[in-house]
């Protein structure tokens, strides 16, 4: 690649913080909100002009319950659903043989709830501001270089917490990162889309009066009779239109319910090769998706009972990736372990979600699922060798096919709530997140409504 020498310079350092979270997503909000207290700054940088990523793209969250149908997500994700659903915005957490649980929310709501939230907590935000690099001195991450429309500025910060999604502040602070599986093929990414419109109680008789025809997978008809649902099947649908010439990415319909009673969110389109990390990629995925989304549509008006009259309302603001860096912490955490449901000495969080692969070739979906729940050690949220930086969210240390189950909302609010809490214990007790004692974050949580188990 052709190389230009850009000048040294020295750059404005905009503030100072005691913790600052880069990344506003699900582990972003929590952990910021974590963090802050005991008269600490906390700061929370954001690319996007509002707060929310994966939360305000139309999809679901899932996991909240275990495969035995106890909750085993709580603390401050729980009480930020309580928030939602005191305003009409959100679901009550439903069983659901696939996916354990869904939760319906309003993307807009997630969005003002958010920003309540900090502003409650006097936590510092800016939107709008891009990380640029990592600040370290040594062994350590002492902040980061930001830029925006001001500019490239510093922000200096004690601890850093990375929750970008795809470990850009681990990255560039020269943590080990990982990518897909042993080939680097990693999970595609969906645009979701909402359509208005459509018949949900037609569609409900449907596959539950016939589903010889309207097959679903591994769920039984009666899950579709009464409250939120989320379709995932009608394989002989979507086979039928491929031979009628349509071009559909998926070999499964996947169709959730929204909170009006004629809405339907659609997670159907698929881009295979996506790398988040890479923008010429990324935009190929965001303009390949939503070209596919007209076409998904087209299949659903002609294929799909209570369809027929139903139109395109609106499509997420970027796409939702599954999966892209992941560090390689102090522990990495592996299938074997979560099928298993292993239990950690150490651990801050309790997932149940199937290990859930997305293929990277073709269009369809491998699940694998543990008879319980399992725990996430501590350590999957702490870089080896590198001091002053927590690792929350997608991008914690997980392996490929671990992370295909970690993945999920629920379980990256935990994490973010675990990573932020953590901070500040370390922060008061003048060691580095890495030597904290981990009873005394572990007792903190379990204080504050977390479940351990």
């Amino acid at each position: 690649m052709k190389t230009i020498k850009e000048p040294a310079r020295d750059i404005p350092v905009r503030a100072e913080a005691d913790v600052l979270v880069v990344g506003g997503g699900p582990a972003g909000i929590m952990a910021a909100e974590a963090a802050a207290g005991d008269g600490l700054h906390v700061m929370l940088v954001e690319s996007r002009g509002f707060l929310g990523g994966n939360l305000t793209i139309g999809l679901p969250i899932l996991g909240f319950l275990g495969r035995k149908g106890n909750q085993i997500i709580e603390g401050s994700a729980q009480r930020f659903i309580d928030r939602l659903r005191a305003r009409g915005a959100a679901s009550e957490h439903r069983p659901c043989k696939n996916h354990m649980s869904l939760t319906i929310i309003d993307e807009e709501e997630v969005k003002r709830t958010a920003l309540e939230i900090m502003e409650e907590k006097g936590v510092e935000v800016l939107l709008y501001t891009f990380f640029a690099d990592a600040i370290r001195e040594g062994d350590a991450v002492k902040g980061v270089v930001v830029e925006s429309k001001a500019g490239r500025e510093a922000i200096l910060a004690k601890t850093v917490i990375d929750c970008t999604g795809d470990g850009d502040v681990a990255f560039r602070a020269g943590v080990e990162c990982r990518k897909g599986d042993v080939e680097g093929g990693m999970q595609p990414p969906t645009l979701m889309f909402c359509m208005k419109g459509v018949d949900v109680q037609r569609l409900r008789d449907a596959i539950v009066g016939h589903p010889d025809v309207y097959d679903m997978d591994v769920m039984p008809p009666e899950q579709f009779r009464t409250g939120k649902f989320i379709t995932v099947g009608l394989r002989t649908q979507i086979r039928q239109a491929q031979a009628a010439g349509y071009r559909i990415p998926v070999a499964r319909t996947i169709l959730i319910t929204g909170l009006a009673d004629d809405e339907i969110w659609v997670n159907m389109s698929r881009v295979s090769g996506v790398d988040s990390t890479r923008p010429e990629s990324y935009t190929y995925g965001e303009i390949e998706g939503r070209k596919q989304i007209y076409e998904i549509a087209r299949y659903l008006r002609e294929f799909v009972p209570g369809f027929a009259d139903a139109r395109i309302e609106k499509v997420a603001p970027f796409m939702g990736i599954r999966e892209s860096r992941v560090i390689v912490g102090r522990y990495v955490l592996t299938a074997e372990d979560i099928i298993a449901c292993r239990r950690f000495g150490d651990a801050i969080a309790v997932a149940g979600y199937p290990v859930d692969i997305h293929h990277a070739k073709g269009g369809d979906c491998t699940m694998h699922f543990c008879d319980d729940s399992y725990d996430i050690p501590y350590r999957c949220l702490l870089p080896e060798r590198v001091a002053g930086l927590l690792v929350a969210g997608r991008c914690s240390s997980m392996n490929h096919e671990a992370m295909a189950s970690t993945r999920v909302m629920s379980t990256c609010m935990a994490l973010g709530e675990a990573a932020g809490r953590a901070a500040r214990l370390a922060l008061k007790a003048g060691v580095q997140p890495a030597d904290l004692d981990v009873e005394a974050l572990r007792a903190e949580l379990r204080a504050t409504g977390a479940y351990l188990g």
